[in-house]
């Protein structure tokens, strides 16, 4: 590498640091619009009795009318009458409660949600900013910015950010997550900084292969997917609890019934994770998959129980037997969050403790 060009790569090296910087004081602004969503969204005591009023009469009309359906009559040739079947509406099922989903983080209020779109627009700026700081690394180094923990740390936190954008662009009621995605990514950022910081090198020979691409790309995006199923897992079980003591008539605290009756219900909440957790499972199969073939190109072996190959299978079987307990066993609720955070819990260790604290192929304790 001549001068000339290691002159610039250091230059990228640093316009990626300045950006990551930066990419924290945006979440940080989008850290307090996000507390400002939440606090002014509180509504009162006589607002929040007005709005359940309000949704036990609409509620009671909706019976009312299912209870009584419309029967129409249509002819038809040779003058025989023909009754219309009425629809059929599917309750919750048995040990469920049928509880609408809260407002979101902004109550319903106008204020509220101005401060929660603010919120919004400072986490798609972050998420540009920190996106970009990703892309400099890679042209600093040239190559796929995934070689360390630090690299694969801020490209980690930039992918979650961006699936929490793009389910809201799909118009998915999502934003109740911003504040913990915000926060765990300002964690996430400062952790990768602080302690995990390596400059720019190039990798080791056996790594130099397209399988870094595909391997470690589909091995983020699925953590950082996981990481939102189980984000859902862990709200409801808070959730839950909530409606719980509600209907033992159990008094709660102003604060915990103002944070709590904003969320989506227990039910819908159950349902987001299992549906983001079944989504990603197969991608999941496929990076482990991925992972052997590259073995086996870069090593010689498929399989050799590398520390790093076995808590990478470990996840796996931990999220099946997830999976498969809600498809056949009915597993739902707090037994199937358990199981759920059980399994991201697997995978946090497979990334910070396998790598720091044991030793392997895959150890990145050098950092």
């Amino acid at each position: 590498m001549t001068p000339l060009a290691a002159a610039a790569n250091e230059n990228l090296a640093e316009i990626s640091n300045y950006l990551i910087y930066s990419s924290m004081a945006v979440y940080t602004l989008a850290f307090f619009a996000h507390i400002a969503e939440w606090t002014f969204g509180s509504r009162s005591k006589v607002a929040r009795t007005a709005a359940a009023l309000t949704a036990a009469r609409e509620a009671g009309a909706a019976g009312a009318a299912a209870s009584a359906p419309a029967v129409q009559v249509r002819g038809k040739a040779g003058g025989t009458a023909v009754l219309d079947q009425p629809k059929v509406t599917t309750r919750s099922a048995a040990g469920t409660r049928d509880v609408p989903d809260g407002p979101g983080a902004a109550g319903g209020t106008v204020q509220g949600d101005l401060y929660g779109r603010i919120a919004v627009s400072l986490t798609a700026l972050a998420f540009l900013v920190e996106a970009g700081g990703v892309v400099a690394r890679a042209m600093s180094v040239q190559r796929a910015p995934w070689g360390n923990m630090y690299e694969f740390s801020i490209t980690f936190s930039t992918v979650a950010v961006g699936a929490y954008l793009v389910l809201l662009a799909l118009k998915k009621n999502v934003r109740w997550l911003g504040l913990i995605l915000v926060t765990t990514v300002l964690l996430d950022l400062g952790i990768a900084v602080t302690w995990l910081y390596t400059d720019s090198d190039q990798l080791v020979p056996a790594l130099h292969s397209y399988w870094l691409w595909i391997h470690v790309s589909t091995a983020i995006f699925c953590g950082a997917v996981f990481y939102i199923g189980a984000a859902g897992a862990v709200l409801y079980l808070f959730r839950d609890a909530y409606e719980g003591k509600l209907v033992c008539g159990a008094n709660t605290w102003r604060f915990t019934a103002s944070i709590m009756e904003r969320l989506p219900s227990a039910a819908s909440l159950d349902k987001f994770s299992y549906r983001i957790n079944a989504a990603v499972f197969p991608l999941w199969t496929f990076t482990i998959i991925a992972g052997a073939i590259w073995a086996g190109d870069a090593w010689g072996r498929y399989w050799g129980w590398d520390p790093k190959e076995v808590w990478s299978f470990v996840t796996w079987v931990a999220y099946a037997c997830y999976l498969h307990a809600r498809a056949t066993a009915g597993w739902k609720g707090r037994k199937a969050a358990y199981l759920a955070l059980f399994a991201f819990a697997c995978w946090i260790w497979n990334y910070y403790g396998v790598n720091i604290l044991l030793s392997g192929k895959h150890s990145y304790a050098g950092v």
